[in-house]
């Protein structure tokens, strides 16, 4: 695939975009002709750190609370790394934000399978000294689009487990007549910086109208891990699997969009220790669909 190129993905009236040479962001998922995904900022924005589409957060989701921590017997000091921050000066969103390097290693038609090895960057082990390599194995079928993603430690280190993914949902109605479909869970009580305190609330399954209300939410999910956007033509699905047992809800109170994140840990996780580890010669993976149900 030449450089720059889009990796195209399709199968009866579904096609999903990514770019390999542009982090593997998700630019594009279309069902019959309806995008399902919002570009806020633009590939230049995305390019500049500010995350857009379908975008992978790696090695950590949202924010990290502070820049030194201790995870795994490894001393982590990120205090002259360049990362990108969340305007509070806590680094964001990893290191993965339009990264080149995503090998092709099989397609079809309707699948591909990507990799990259992070064990061979050196900048970006200055940021996260965990040797491993992701693979995304990424297909679509209709109305659907699947994303797999997994990690595995290639030297003798284990691997802190805490990415996530950021779909941007555009909202086809207005924010008055659109809701946000949550399944029954915990929600993360949060501090004014927007990390998790270790107190959680009891929620019950609610579709809660956007309206003019902020999301910038945390959840600890149980058996049931769908969240939806209902409005405009039906009801934009996400369903995550047993590996994302956290979600995070976005959507300022003017946004076009919603965002519904899959997490494989809470905010914070490499600071505070919540981070699962994947030992040498071990893998983790983690699965998330989207879903177009007309109305």
């Amino acid at each position: 695939m030449a450089e720059g190129a889009e990796l195209r993905l399709r199968a009866a009236g579904t096609e999903a975009t990514f770019l390999p040479d542009l982090g593997m962001v998700g630019t594009s998922l279309r069902v019959d002709g309806e995008e399902l995904l919002a570009l806020p900022g633009g590939l230049a924005g995305y390019g500049g750190g500010h995350v857009t589409g379908l975008p992978l957060l790696a090695p950590w989701a949202n924010r990290l609370g502070q820049r030194r921590y201790e995870i795994a017997g490894v001393k982590v000091d990120l205090t002259d790394v360049d990362l990108h921050d969340d305007g509070q000066g806590l680094p964001i969103h990893g290191t993965m934000t339009a990264q080149p390097g995503w090998e092709i290693v099989d397609r079809t038609s309707s699948s591909a399978r990507v990799r990259f090895d992070y064990g061979t960057r050196a900048d970006l082990l200055r940021a996260f000294p965990f040797p491993h390599e992701l693979v995304l194995d990424i297909d679509v079928a209709d109305g659907l689009l699947r994303v797999a993603t997994t990690v595995r430690p290639t030297r003798d280190r284990p691997l802190p487990v805490s990415f996530g993914w950021h779909p941007y949902l555009a909202l086809h109605g207005s924010r008055t007549d659109t809701r946000v479909r949550l399944p029954e869970c915990r929600h993360l009580v949060l501090d004014s910086r927007g990390l998790p305190t270790g107190d959680t609330e009891a929620q019950l399954e609610r579709s809660e109208l956007l309206g003019d209300r902020s999301f910038d939410d945390g959840y600890a999910l149980g058996e049931d891990r769908r969240l939806a956007v209902e409005g405009g033509p039906g009801s934009i699905t996400v369903d995550l699997g047993d590996g994302y047992p956290y979600a995070q809800v976005y959507s300022p109170a003017d946004a076009t969009f919603a965002c519904l994140e899959p997490m494989t840990a809470p905010t914070n996780a490499l600071v505070t220790g919540a981070a699962r580890l994947v030992e040498p010669g071990g893998a983790f993976s983690a699965e998330f669909t989207i879903t177009l149900t007309r109305g």
